[in-house]
Formats: C-alpha cells, structure tokens, sequence
C-alpha cells in the first residue's frame, strides 16, 4: 500500500461520513468529511507532511511559507513545515486568524510569516473554495505573494474551479471520489 493508500485510507475510516448534511457553506451533501480527524492524529501527520511537501515540491512550487485559515489548515500547515526541515529544505508555517486579533498587535496572520514571502495556501476540505480565497487575500493584503493552493481533499464541488478561476493553481492529496470508493469497499 502506498503512503497516498494510507491516508485515503485513514481519512475513509476516520473522517469521512456518509448520511445527510448540511456543510458549513449551507449546501446539503451525502458525504461529510472532517479532516481534522485524520490531520489531527500521528499517523495523519505522519503522513501529510511528507505527502504535502512532496506535492508541492512535485508542482515545482519553492515558497517560503505554507499557511491558511485557522482551524483546518493548521495541522496540514505544520506537518508539512515540518516535514520540510527533515528534508533539509524548511518550509515556515502561519495560520490565519477569522479576524484579526483586536489586543497586542492586532495580527491577522499568526507565525514566521513575511511580507516578502512565496507562500502556498493550505486548506484541509475544498467545497465552495471560500476559505481559501479568504486565505488569499489575506496573504496578498499583507504583501506575500501565493504561488499555489494544497488541499488535503477536494470534494470536487467546483470549489478547486473557482480558485482557478482567481488565477491559482490547484494539487490535492486526495479527492473526495477516491475515499467513497474506499468506504464502499
């Protein structure tokens, strides 16, 4: 089995649910997948943050950070950092806060972020591609350029299209297709 089969695998048996619901977009959907249950354990871990810093390293993308919004892309995000140090080619992470923090230094982004920066947008779940746009523009307001968006999974919804059609390319480490194929077998 290899390391793309694991973490389809994981995320089949530990965040993905079929049934009916209602997503954080609103819209209604026989699938619901709560990455941070794989994300958020060692074997996750273990595996995103190699399988991340491969992709992004297979996409030819060289950034200086990987960050997103604040809850889902934090564990992929400092995985993959930290992954990246093994390798001996760092990788810093950041998170993005929902809102800027209204004491100290009323920071939107959290981390070794820098204006300077080639940054890759990380998010766990890609439906409507919301939070990742939000990510984006929180990164260009602050003067970092993106380079690229990771996902952990798409759920191929059109959100990764409407990226793209911002102007951002899209890799996933896996799709939404692959871990109902995997659920059913």
């Amino acid at each position: 089995m290899t390391k793309h089969d694991e973490l389809v695998e994981l995320l089949a048996t530990r965040s993905a649910r079929l049934g009916e619901f209602t997503l954080a977009s609103g819209a209604r959907s026989d699938l619901y997948i709560d990455a941070r249950m794989t994300a958020m354990s060692p074997e996750g871990l273990a595996l995103i943050g190699p399988l991340g810093f491969d992709e992004i390293t297979n996409a030819g993308w060289t950034p200086d950070s990987v960050g997103g919004l604040t809850l889902g892309a934090d564990p992929v995000s400092y995985s993959i950092a930290y992954a990246s140090a093994l390798a001996g080619k760092p990788i810093r992470a950041f998170t993005v806060r929902k809102e800027a923090k209204t004491h100290g230094t009323g920071k939107l982004i959290e981390g070794p972020f820098f204006q300077s920066d080639r940054v890759v947008v990380i998010e766990d779940v890609i439906t409507t591609g919301g939070s990742a746009l939000k990510a984006i523009e929180a990164v260009r307001n602050a003067g970092a350029m993106v380079i690229g968006v990771l996902s952990l999974v798409d759920r191929e919804e059109g959100g990764r299209e409407r990226i793209e059609a911002a102007g951002y390319h899209v890799r996933s480490l896996a799709k939404a297709a692959e871990i109902v194929t995997r659920m059913r077998s």
